[in-house]
Order: C-alpha cells, then sequence, then structure tokens
C-alpha cells in the first residue's frame, strides 16, 4: 500500500508528505508523575506558511505552572518514518517507545529522556480510522485530529531549566493535530491521573467549516475498564447542553444509551503557539493543572443510571470561545436525560 493512502490508517504517522505550505503537524505528548504533583507537556512540529516563505520545526514545552518555551529549528532538522511512528527534530526524537530531549537556547534547556509503556490508542477500523471517524476521509478539512494513546505508563525524568522531574511511575497521554488552522473556538479538556487506575478521559467541542457553513462537532471519549464510551458527532452524540464561566466549562454529550458529564475547572493560563494557515502565529491558552468531574451515565427506559462518576487531576484545560459561538441550550436550562 502507497505511503500517502496507508497514513490514513495511521493517524500518528507524519501525515504531511511532500507539504511545503499552508501546512502544519503537530503531537502533544502529556505527562503526569506518579504523585500527581507534577505535569508537563511537550509539543514537537512543523509550519509552513501560507506562501511557503516561513517553515521551521519546532518542540513547545509546556510546564504545569510558569510560561512555555519555543524552540524553534531548521525545517531540514525534521525527518519521520514511514513505516510506523517516529520523528526527529534535530537532537530531539519522538516515538512510541519514548522520547529524548535535548533543547536548549539562550533563555531554557530542556534534556532527559521518557520511556512509554503501551498505548492505549483511539480504534483504528477500515471506516473508522480513528477519533475522526469517517470524517478522516473529507478532504482539506481545516483540522484532522488523532488521539493516539489513551493512558499509558511512563518511565523516566527531564531537567526543566534546573529543575529535575522524575516521572518514573506516572501515566502519559498523546494526541495530534495536522491540517491549515486551529478552529475558531473550542473547548478541549483531557486527564487521565484519577483515584481509579486505567480511567482517562477527553472531550472536544470546536466549530467546523463545512462547505460554505459550519456546525459545532464534538468529539469524546472515557476509557473505563478497558472500555473505550465514544461520544461524536459521527456515533450519533449530540452537545445537550453547554455552560461556560470563566475557567470552568460544564458539558453534557449524549447519544441513546449513554450520557457523559463532564465539568472541567481550570486554573492559570499559559500561552503556546498555534497555527493560522499553517504559520505559527495564533494563540492558544491552555491550563495544565485543573480538574475534571466526569459522570457516565447509561440510559433505558426513560431513566437514568450512574456508572461512573469520577475527578480527574492535572487536567489540560482549553476554552476558546471569547464570541460564544459553541453554545447551546445551558445546562440548567436542558431536558434531564432519559
Amino acid at each position: 500500500m502507497l505511503y500517502p493512502v496507508r497514513r490514513v490508517w495511521r493517524p500518528a504517522i507524519y501525515q504531511g508528505g511532500h507539504t511545503a505550505r499552508r501546512y502544519f503537524e503537530g503531537w502533544y505528548f502529556k505527562q503526569v508523575d506518579a504523585a500527581g504533583a507534577h505535569v508537563l507537556s511537550v509539543i514537537p512540529g512543523v509550519s509552513f506558511s501560507a506562501d511557503g516563505a516561513n517553515k521551521h520545526a519546532f518542540v513547545q514545552v509546556v510546564p504545569g505552572g510558569g510560561e512555555a518555551h519555543y524552540f524553534a529549528y531548521p525545517v531540514e532538522s525534521f525527518s519521520f518514518e514511514r513505516e510506523r511512528f517516529g520523528v526527529r527534530i534535530a537532537d530531539n526524537v519522538f516515538s512510541e517507545q519514548g522520547i529524548t530531549l535535548r533543547l536548549a537556547d539562550d533563555t531554557a534547556e530542556v534534556h532527559g529522556d521518557l520511556g512509554f509503556g503501551a498505548w492505549m490508542p483511539w480504534p483504528v477500523t477500515a471506516l473508522s480510522p480513528g477519533v475522526m471517524g469517517p470524517f478522516r476521509f473529507v478532504p482539506r478539512m481545516e483540522t484532522y485530529h488523532g488521539v493516539l494513546s489513551m493512558d499509558h505508563a511512563v518511565t523516566g525524568s527531564l531537567a526543566v531549566n534546573g529543575t529535575l522531574l522524575d516521572f518514573e511511575g506516572g501515566r502519559g497521554y498523546t494526541e495530534k493535530d495536522w491540517g491549515r488552522s486551529f478552529p475558531s473556538a473550542w473547548i478541549w479538556t483531557q486527564s487521565n491521573t484519577f483515584d481509579r487506575p486505567g480511567v482517562s478521559v477527553v472531550a472536544s467541542i470546536a466549530k467546523i467549516p463545512w462547505m460554505t457553513r459550519s456546525f459545532v462537532g464534538n468529539i469524546a471519549g472515557l476509557l473505563l475498564d478497558g472500555s473505550l464510551h465514544r461520544f461524536a458527532t459521527y456515533t450519533g452524540a449530540r452537545l445537550a447542553c453547554l455552560d461556560v464561566d470563566g475557567a470552568t466549562a460544564h458539558l453534557v454529550l449524549r447519544d441513546r444509551h449513554e450520557e457523559l458529564d463532564v465539568v472541567a475547572h481550570g486554573g492559570a493560563t499559559v500561552l503556546l503557539k498555534a497555527p493560522t494557515l499553517g504559520s505559527m502565529d495564533a494563540r492558544d491558552a491552555e491550563s495544565l493543572g485543573g480538574t475534571i468531574d466526569v459522570t457516565l451515565r447509561e440510559l433505558h427506559g426513560g431513566s437514568a443510571r450512574v456508572v461512573f462518576r469520577g475527578t480527574g487531576r492535572q487536567a489540560g484545560v482549553e476554552i476558546m470561545d471569547e464570541r460564544g459561538e459553541l453554545t447551546p441550550a445551558s445546562c440548567e436550562d436542558a431536558p434531564a436525560a432519559g
């Protein structure tokens, strides 16, 4: 199978091919230490401006507190494997087995090695190649998304500006985005640090351009007891309600059989660089170290039964909806499940 076709069913590998303008691609590695006290995200990627004149590779390091740091490299320092996920940017290596960081400039330094256990990816099937489902086959979408691992073990440590962060026995999460630009409005949250081992949740609401119009799409998954409960536009799940109050977002996703109730509480945000028409000129405000209150209900015969309730810590929270483009009915006014 030719690489351009094969990569559709392998969302982890580089999707850009020979693209050299109006394009970005980035992987998001989030890790939390064993005690749940420290969180750090690392985002490697590439950026090609609309005219192709501005192109570079980068590694963005996002701490749980303080400021993010953006390490830029010549695009020629970026290389990738075709048969499996493997990306290199200068001396920095990223794979399913772990990451190696050798980052340094005039203002920051990050060194270390992390090892990963077996990844738990969003299922890939012939007609639904990952978290986007059949939307993955739609050409020229603004942004494509992949959830590469809902949860995996982490070993090793990183030294960030002289401070050692020990991630031995910690947990990790990995996703990615690629395309032209981030949406004009979105809400995203994720945590796999629960009191109950093996639980992970990710939820995303975004405004999606579609032909000459747009729609609000939703993707969410709750990993519980080895099973992934999926709530997506293409599975028939709908956004029943959404409330945003400052750094807190409350959303309910519902299909005919289940309901996922998520309340994400963010904290102080860190400003990240984000793509617009391929260039990393936009901004994304992310809070690490938040919490997510999650409730899964089973719907049957006009009643709702709680299947799971828990709170995820060291959560990532992004609320980017200044113009209220996403808001349907308030959760206070929405009809109850069942």
